[in-house]
Protein backbone atom coordinates (compact mmCIF):
# COMPACT_ATOMS: atom_id res chain seq x y z
CA UNK A 1 0.00 0.00 0.00
CA UNK A 2 2.81 2.53 0.84
CA UNK A 3 4.75 1.88 -2.67
CA UNK A 4 1.45 2.35 -4.22
CA UNK A 5 0.95 6.25 -2.64
CA UNK A 6 4.34 6.79 -3.18
CA UNK A 7 4.56 5.94 -6.85
CA UNK A 8 1.25 7.51 -7.06
CA UNK A 9 2.49 10.98 -5.58
CA UNK A 10 5.53 10.58 -8.01
CA UNK A 11 3.10 10.24 -10.59
CA UNK A 12 1.43 12.93 -10.22
CA UNK A 13 4.23 15.36 -9.77
CA UNK A 14 5.82 13.74 -13.14
CA UNK A 15 2.16 14.71 -15.28
CA UNK A 16 2.36 18.33 -13.06
CA UNK A 17 5.24 18.87 -14.75
CA UNK A 18 8.19 18.31 -11.89
CA UNK A 19 8.64 19.08 -8.28
CA UNK A 20 8.51 22.66 -9.49
CA UNK A 21 4.48 22.81 -9.17
CA UNK A 22 4.35 20.72 -6.48
CA UNK A 23 6.68 23.00 -4.56
CA UNK A 24 4.55 26.23 -5.40
CA UNK A 25 1.39 25.01 -4.58
CA UNK A 26 3.14 24.39 -1.03
CA UNK A 27 4.24 27.34 -0.93
CA UNK A 28 0.38 28.11 -1.87
CA UNK A 29 -0.90 26.10 0.79
CA UNK A 30 1.49 27.48 3.46
CA UNK A 31 0.65 31.45 2.46
CA UNK A 32 -2.75 30.59 2.51
CA UNK A 33 -2.45 28.66 6.24
CA UNK A 34 -1.06 32.08 7.43
CA UNK A 35 -3.58 34.41 6.27
CA UNK A 36 -6.22 32.08 7.86
CA UNK A 37 -4.57 31.72 10.85
CA UNK A 38 -4.94 35.62 11.33
CA UNK A 39 -8.76 35.70 9.82
CA UNK A 40 -9.90 32.95 11.72
CA UNK A 41 -8.06 33.60 14.65
CA UNK A 42 -10.16 30.62 16.26
CA UNK A 43 -10.91 27.97 14.04
CA UNK A 44 -8.33 25.04 14.12
CA UNK A 45 -6.95 24.14 10.82
CA UNK A 46 -6.75 21.15 10.33
CA UNK A 47 -5.13 20.68 6.54
CA UNK A 48 -5.17 23.60 3.41
CA UNK A 49 -4.46 22.52 0.22
CA UNK A 50 -5.08 24.34 -2.98
CA UNK A 51 -4.04 23.54 -6.66
CA UNK A 52 -7.42 20.41 -6.46
CA UNK A 53 -10.09 22.66 -7.38
CA UNK A 54 -9.31 25.47 -10.11
CA UNK A 55 -9.57 29.16 -8.45
CA UNK A 56 -10.19 27.74 -5.21
CA UNK A 57 -8.35 26.41 -1.82
CA UNK A 58 -9.86 23.68 0.22
CA UNK A 59 -9.60 24.68 4.15
CA UNK A 60 -10.50 21.59 6.57
CA UNK A 61 -11.55 22.52 10.54
CA UNK A 62 -11.66 19.40 11.74
CA UNK A 63 -14.90 17.44 10.34
CA UNK A 64 -15.86 20.53 8.14
CA UNK A 65 -14.52 21.98 5.46
CA UNK A 66 -15.16 25.07 3.28
CA UNK A 67 -13.70 26.93 0.77
CA UNK A 68 -11.43 30.51 0.00
CA UNK A 69 -10.18 32.05 -2.92
CA UNK A 70 -6.05 31.38 -2.84
CA UNK A 71 -5.05 34.94 -0.96
CA UNK A 72 -7.92 33.91 1.74
CA UNK A 73 -9.98 37.03 1.58
CA UNK A 74 -13.12 35.30 0.50
CA UNK A 75 -14.48 32.30 2.38
CA UNK A 76 -16.81 30.12 0.18
CA UNK A 77 -19.42 27.75 2.49
CA UNK A 78 -21.01 25.13 0.60
CA UNK A 79 -20.66 22.47 -1.82
CA UNK A 80 -18.57 21.74 -5.33
CA UNK A 81 -19.93 19.87 -7.92
CA UNK A 82 -18.03 18.66 -10.92
CA UNK A 83 -20.64 18.71 -13.60
CA UNK A 84 -18.20 17.11 -16.43
CA UNK A 85 -18.05 13.97 -14.02
CA UNK A 86 -21.17 14.38 -12.20
CA UNK A 87 -19.99 13.73 -8.71
CA UNK A 88 -20.09 16.03 -5.27
CA UNK A 89 -16.69 16.76 -4.96
CA UNK A 90 -17.47 17.84 -1.32
CA UNK A 91 -19.36 14.98 -0.06
CA UNK A 92 -16.73 12.97 -1.71
CA UNK A 93 -14.09 14.82 0.81
CA UNK A 94 -16.15 14.66 3.62
CA UNK A 95 -16.64 10.92 3.51
CA UNK A 96 -13.22 10.85 3.24
CA UNK A 97 -12.68 12.69 6.53
CA UNK A 98 -14.95 10.94 8.38
CA UNK A 99 -16.57 7.69 6.84
CA UNK A 100 -18.48 6.26 10.03
CA UNK A 101 -19.97 10.03 10.33
CA UNK A 102 -20.67 12.56 7.86
CA UNK A 103 -21.57 16.03 9.73
CA UNK A 104 -22.57 19.08 7.90
CA UNK A 105 -19.11 20.70 7.54
CA UNK A 106 -19.79 22.47 4.29
CA UNK A 107 -23.03 24.52 4.60
CA UNK A 108 -26.43 23.09 2.58
CA UNK A 109 -27.38 25.93 0.26
CA UNK A 110 -30.41 25.59 -1.90
CA UNK A 111 -29.50 23.47 -5.01
CA UNK A 112 -30.93 23.90 -8.30
CA UNK A 113 -32.91 21.41 -10.40
CA UNK A 114 -29.86 20.88 -12.64
CA UNK A 115 -27.68 20.10 -10.02
CA UNK A 116 -29.69 17.49 -8.58
CA UNK A 117 -29.93 16.00 -11.44
CA UNK A 118 -26.08 15.74 -11.94
CA UNK A 119 -25.50 14.79 -8.19
CA UNK A 120 -26.74 12.63 -5.62
CA UNK A 121 -27.38 13.91 -2.58
CA UNK A 122 -25.55 13.82 0.76
CA UNK A 123 -26.49 10.93 3.21
CA UNK A 124 -26.24 12.70 6.54
CA UNK A 125 -24.88 10.92 9.75
CA UNK A 126 -26.07 8.14 10.70
CA UNK A 127 -26.10 5.90 14.21
CA UNK A 128 -24.07 3.83 14.82
CA UNK A 129 -21.76 1.70 17.20
CA UNK A 130 -19.69 3.72 19.06
CA UNK A 131 -21.42 7.32 18.03
CA UNK A 132 -22.84 7.92 21.68
CA UNK A 133 -20.40 6.43 23.95
CA UNK A 134 -19.10 9.82 24.80
CA UNK A 135 -20.27 11.87 28.39
CA UNK A 136 -19.71 15.60 29.09
CA UNK A 137 -20.78 17.19 31.99
CA UNK A 138 -22.71 20.42 31.34
CA UNK A 139 -22.53 22.08 34.59
CA UNK A 140 -20.31 25.02 34.75
CA UNK A 141 -21.20 26.50 31.36
CA UNK A 142 -22.87 29.88 31.74
CA UNK A 143 -26.48 31.08 30.65
CA UNK A 144 -24.63 33.98 29.16
CA UNK A 145 -23.40 31.18 26.40
CA UNK A 146 -27.18 29.74 25.46
CA UNK A 147 -30.02 30.58 23.39
CA UNK A 148 -32.97 28.86 24.51
CA UNK A 149 -36.06 27.96 22.66
CA UNK A 150 -38.32 25.14 22.36
CA UNK A 151 -40.53 23.33 25.20
CA UNK A 152 -41.30 19.72 26.50
CA UNK A 153 -40.41 17.25 29.21
CA UNK A 154 -36.98 16.71 27.78
CA UNK A 155 -34.37 18.60 27.00
CA UNK A 156 -31.79 18.84 24.53
CA UNK A 157 -28.06 20.91 24.16
CA UNK A 158 -26.45 21.93 20.81
CA UNK A 159 -23.44 23.12 19.94
CA UNK A 160 -23.83 24.84 16.73
CA UNK A 161 -22.31 27.00 13.49
CA UNK A 162 -24.81 29.14 12.32
CA UNK A 163 -23.31 28.54 8.66
CA UNK A 164 -23.21 24.73 9.52
CA UNK A 165 -25.82 23.53 7.06
CA UNK A 166 -26.72 20.40 9.27
CA UNK A 167 -26.79 22.52 12.11
CA UNK A 168 -29.33 24.04 10.19
CA UNK A 169 -31.03 21.20 9.40
CA UNK A 170 -30.88 19.79 13.05
CA UNK A 171 -32.79 23.29 14.24
CA UNK A 172 -35.79 22.57 11.48
CA UNK A 173 -36.04 19.19 13.15
CA UNK A 174 -35.91 19.87 16.61
CA UNK A 175 -38.48 22.58 16.23
CA UNK A 176 -40.81 19.94 14.82
CA UNK A 177 -40.71 18.33 18.40
CA UNK A 178 -41.73 18.39 22.02
CA UNK A 179 -38.27 19.47 23.31
CA UNK A 180 -37.01 22.17 25.43
CA UNK A 181 -33.37 22.99 23.16
CA UNK A 182 -30.75 25.08 24.51
CA UNK A 183 -28.39 25.67 21.77
CA UNK A 184 -24.44 26.77 22.42
CA UNK A 185 -23.13 28.80 19.43
CA UNK A 186 -19.34 28.11 18.31
CA UNK A 187 -17.36 29.47 15.77
CA UNK A 188 -16.02 27.01 13.31
CA UNK A 189 -15.93 28.59 10.29
CA UNK A 190 -15.30 32.00 11.41
CA UNK A 191 -19.01 32.85 12.68
CA UNK A 192 -17.87 34.52 15.74
CA UNK A 193 -19.32 38.07 15.22
CA UNK A 194 -22.77 36.26 14.17
CA UNK A 195 -23.09 34.59 17.21
CA UNK A 196 -21.88 37.79 19.28
CA UNK A 197 -25.26 39.21 17.29
CA UNK A 198 -27.10 36.43 18.25
CA UNK A 199 -26.25 36.18 22.32
CA UNK A 200 -26.68 40.56 22.45
CA UNK A 201 -30.10 40.19 20.42
CA UNK A 202 -32.77 41.12 22.73
CA UNK A 203 -34.76 38.45 21.46
CA UNK A 204 -32.47 35.93 21.05
CA UNK A 205 -34.43 32.45 19.39
CA UNK A 206 -36.09 35.37 16.93
CA UNK A 207 -32.21 36.28 16.11
CA UNK A 208 -31.04 32.40 16.20
CA UNK A 209 -33.67 31.97 13.43
CA UNK A 210 -32.90 34.94 11.79
CA UNK A 211 -29.05 33.72 11.51
CA UNK A 212 -29.80 30.30 9.95
CA UNK A 213 -32.06 31.94 7.41
CA UNK A 214 -28.79 33.81 6.64
CA UNK A 215 -30.31 37.05 7.48
CA UNK A 216 -28.31 40.26 8.68
CA UNK A 217 -28.67 40.88 12.08
CA UNK A 218 -27.39 44.73 13.63
CA UNK A 219 -23.96 44.16 15.20
CA UNK A 220 -23.53 43.36 19.01
CA UNK A 221 -23.64 46.09 21.06
CA UNK A 222 -22.02 46.02 24.56
CA UNK A 223 -22.89 42.44 26.27
CA UNK A 224 -21.57 39.92 28.05
CA UNK A 225 -19.79 37.80 25.47
CA UNK A 226 -17.70 35.58 27.46
CA UNK A 227 -20.69 32.75 27.32
CA UNK A 228 -19.20 32.08 24.12
CA UNK A 229 -15.60 31.62 24.80
CA UNK A 230 -16.59 29.80 27.87
CA UNK A 231 -18.69 27.34 24.80
CA UNK A 232 -15.95 26.98 22.50
CA UNK A 233 -13.22 26.18 25.03
CA UNK A 234 -15.28 23.43 25.99
CA UNK A 235 -15.69 21.89 22.62
CA UNK A 236 -12.17 22.09 21.95
CA UNK A 237 -11.48 20.07 25.71
CA UNK A 238 -14.26 17.51 24.59
CA UNK A 239 -13.07 17.21 21.27
CA UNK A 240 -15.99 18.73 19.07
CA UNK A 241 -13.92 19.73 16.16
CA UNK A 242 -17.04 19.42 13.95
CA UNK A 243 -20.92 20.92 14.19
CA UNK A 244 -23.30 20.41 15.38
CA UNK A 245 -22.88 17.77 18.45
CA UNK A 246 -25.76 17.36 20.45
CA UNK A 247 -25.96 16.17 24.28
CA UNK A 248 -28.49 14.48 26.02
CA UNK A 249 -29.48 15.68 29.53
CA UNK A 250 -27.69 12.97 30.95
CA UNK A 251 -24.44 13.84 29.46
CA UNK A 252 -24.61 11.63 26.34
CA UNK A 253 -23.02 12.83 23.06
CA UNK A 254 -23.47 12.71 19.49
CA UNK A 255 -21.47 14.15 16.88
CA UNK A 256 -23.60 15.00 13.77
CA UNK A 257 -27.37 15.43 12.46
CA UNK A 258 -29.78 12.53 13.19
CA UNK A 259 -33.50 12.16 12.06
CA UNK A 260 -36.27 13.09 14.06
CA UNK A 261 -36.92 9.04 14.81
CA UNK A 262 -33.53 8.67 16.16
CA UNK A 263 -33.70 11.67 18.11
CA UNK A 264 -37.27 10.91 19.69
CA UNK A 265 -35.85 6.95 20.99
CA UNK A 266 -32.32 8.73 21.60
CA UNK A 267 -33.35 11.34 24.06
CA UNK A 268 -35.61 8.61 26.08
CA UNK A 269 -32.91 6.58 26.82
CA UNK A 270 -31.38 9.81 29.38
CA UNK A 271 -31.38 8.20 32.54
Amino acid sequence: MRKAILASAAAFIALAGGSGLYAATADADASLTKALTTRLPKTPLTAVKCGKIAGLCEVQAGTNLFYTDPAGRYLVIGRVYDMETRQDLTAARLLEISPETLVGGAASPPVSDEAQAVSSPTRPAQPGPGNTAQKVALDGLPASGAVKWGSGTQTVTVFSDFRCGYCNRLHETLASMNVKVIERPISVLGTRSLSDAVICSADKPKALVRAYNGESLPPAGKCDTSGLDANEAFARKNGFAGTPVIVRSDGAVVHGYRPRDFLESWLKGAS
